[in-house]
């Protein structure tokens, strides 16, 4: 599943120089740091994966469109046809 997700220079700089010292990719490098930070968590707090998420992500709201990612091609041609 895609993500995205936003990083400081100084984070990303890490991110890049940790993937190249482990010989992987960024992906892997994430994915894993991810799974080590996580797994304890749901373990102790004894969440499914949804309620982690959720409990991470509450204190930023989003946009409070739920039709982004299904409107994303539409929504980008409208701003792009803008921008002309």
């Amino acid at each position: 599943m895609p993500v995205s997700v936003r990083l400081d220079n100084k984070t990303e700089e890490l991110l890049e120089k940790a993937a190249r010292l482990a010989k992987t990719t960024k992906s892997a490098m994430v994915k894993k740091s991810i799974e080590e930070y996580c797994v304890p968590i749901v373990k102790e707090k004894k969440l499914d994966m949804s309620e982690l998420i959720r409990e991470l992500i509450k204190d930023h709201p989003g946009s409070g469109r739920g039709d982004l990612a299904s409107r994303s091609e539409e929504i980008l041609r409208e701003r792009f046809k803008r921008k002309r």
